[in-house]
């Protein structure tokens, strides 16, 4: 769309203006009276509520954060090899990234998986899969996070049993499921069932976690894709808070204790380039929550008021012009994800704006993340930005912006009623479309793209996956078929579909299912006939 001259007119007066994502009006000069109250006394220390400076009282002085570079794609044995190669080269923890049909609960072998298999992630359809992309990783040892959500209680149940053939028990297992199905409604539409039986099925996963994998991070409530679909930082913030006091509400209301299962939450936010303001988001994230916790929910174990969090640097940053740029703007961001606090962090990899990233773009972004551990500095004292008048600013700006959003949320009942009404969405829209016109009319500088451009660009080597995995997967899976116990698996399953229409904890049962050989497909497929599926109002 053609930017007119009152819009270009616009863009000049808001740029003129100093502004930040979120519209935050940024001074000339900070004094101390632009910071809120008698903000030193407020801030408190860190390890200690409201944990504004962060949830360790040490920081990286005690441990770096982890290094977890999110990886995934074709079949489960070239995951194993980038994964082992991975932690050969330095990383701390892995992350797991799942084709589109294991995201959305089909077999390889599924009609709806045809073209789909192994590109985006990999592919996994049983616990043979599974196996195979952990083989000589022992799981007592590593840390690992599945970005799963709405199948996120079969591919743990899956982990948990790899984990057993292992030798390691469940209690030793330590990581994270993303399992946040509310923002798949919002942003990024991977979901299978609806609302109300998805978040029993997180519910499950809460209590069963709980007594049995007491390490793991039953959920990663997360506003990153909330920001790759074109929201502020100040949206971010409201959006991934109201979420997470959703799920709250859900487990208390399944007769969950609060302080029985609020530790084990994580979240996941995004790191963008305006790096003062990316530094006090996560800060006022941090504070918010903690009183949220304390306040509204009355949860009594201060690990129930801390909010960890791991970070992945802004993918819809990068640029597939000049993907070499990508390099700094990645590092300034990680940079801003460490000075903010995270516990744990992905460095996007350079070349990932045209395709899955190659060995040496990976090794690359990892190198990023340690050259800021090792050689920099800024992780030998806490909270090393804290007392700057602008970032103290910026941080109660946030907050008070956010509570803002959060009242709204509320008085519609939550979030949601408010996901159901479209505000979430209408407001991220409106969000991302004004961030466009910026780009368009070159208010917004984005080097290498729109201005300080290069003709005739090489288009650097790129990984690409063999498209003959499709048909290894689906070989793989008819040898299983055909050697399994299917009687058996047909009672398993009609176990299930009883089980999902009652009230009783899914996850043991799922365990069991995944031990004897039952699919990913097949045990949501028996869901869906019990649950049915969520089909978004959609309108033009």
């Amino acid at each position: 769309m053609p930017i007119s001259s009152d819009q270009k007119k616009k863009a000049q007066e808001r740029k003129e203006r100093f502004v930040t994502s979120s519209d935050i009006e940024l001074k000339r000069l900070y004094k101390p009276e632009d910071a809120p109250g008698d903000y030193a006394q407020e801030l408190g220390e860190p390890g200690e509520y409201p944990f504004t400076r962060g949830v360790q009282p040490t920081m990286y002085r005690g441990r770096f954060w982890t290094m977890r570079q999110y990886a995934g794609y074709a079949t489960a044995e070239e995951s194993n090899a980038r994964y082992r190669y991975l932690l050969a080269q330095g990383q701390t923890g892995l992350s797991v990234a799942f084709d589109l049909p294991t995201q959305i609960g089909y077999d390889a072998d599924d009609a709806m998986a045809l073209g789909e298999v192994g590109k985006v992630g990999v592919s996994i359809s049983s616990i043979h899969d599974m196996a195979r992309l952990f083989e000589a990783i022992p799981l007592d040892k590593v840390s690992t996070s599945m970005t799963i959500n709405a199948p996120a209680t079969v591919l743990l149940a899956m982990y948990i049993a790899v984990g057993k053939q292992q030798g390691v028990s469940a209690d030793k297992l330590r990581g994270t499921v993303q399992n946040d199905i509310l923002k798949e409604y919002i942003a990024r539409g991977t979901y299978i069932f609806p609302p109300t039986p998805s978040l029993r099925l997180i519910t499950d996963l809460f209590a069963y976690c709980k007594t049995d994998v007491p390490q793991w991070n039953t959920i990663s409530i997360s506003g990153y894709h909330i920001r790759e679909a074109g929201c502020t930082a100040v949206q971010e913030v409201a959006f991934t808070l109201a979420n997470g006091m959703a799920y709250v509400q859900a487990a208390i209301d399944a007769g969950l204790d609060v302080d029985d299962f609020a530790p084990q939450l994580s979240f996941f936010f995004n790191a963008h380039n305006q790096f003062l303001e990316e530094v006090a988001k996560f800060r006022a994230a941090r504070k918010l929550w903690a009183i949220i916790m304390r306040e509204r929910f009355g949860a009594k174990n201060p690990r129930s008021w801390q909010l960890k969090f791991h970070t992945q640097t802004g993918g819809s940053t990068l640029t597939a012009q000049q993907p070499e740029n990508n390099i700094v703007r990645v590092a300034l961001q990680a940079l801003a994800a460490v000075m903010g606090g995270t516990q744990s962090l992905h460095t996007n990899s350079m070349d990932e704006a045209l395709a899955l990233p190659t060995e040496k773009a990976v090794q690359v972004a990892l190198r990023t993340q340690q050259i800021i551990a090792h050689e920099t500095g800024v992780a030998d004292t806490v909270d090393p930005l804290a007392g700057s008048y602008v970032i103290e600013s910026l941080t109660e700006d946030i907050l008070q912006r956010a509570q803002s959003y959060i009242q709204q949320i509320d008085d519609m009942g939550g979030a949601l009623k408010a996901i159901e009404a479209g505000f979430i969405n209408l407001e991220i829209q409106d969000a991302a479309y004004q961030y466009l016109k910026a780009v368009e009319s070159g208010e917004q500088v984005i080097v290498g793209m729109n201005q300080f451009t290069i003709e005739g660009e090489v288009q650097p080597e790129l990984l690409r996956v063999n498209p003959a995995i499709e048909a290894s997967q689906r070989a793989k899976l008819a040898e299983m078929r055909a050697k399994r116990d299917n009687t058996k698996v047909s009672e398993l399953r009609g176990q299930l579909e009883t089980a999902a229409r009652g009230k009783d904890n899914l996850m043991p049962l799922l365990v069991t299912c995944v031990e004897n050989e039952v699919t990913l497909g097949e045990i949501c497929h028996t869901l869906r006939g019990v649950f049915g599926e969520y089909r978004p109002n959609v309108s033009i």
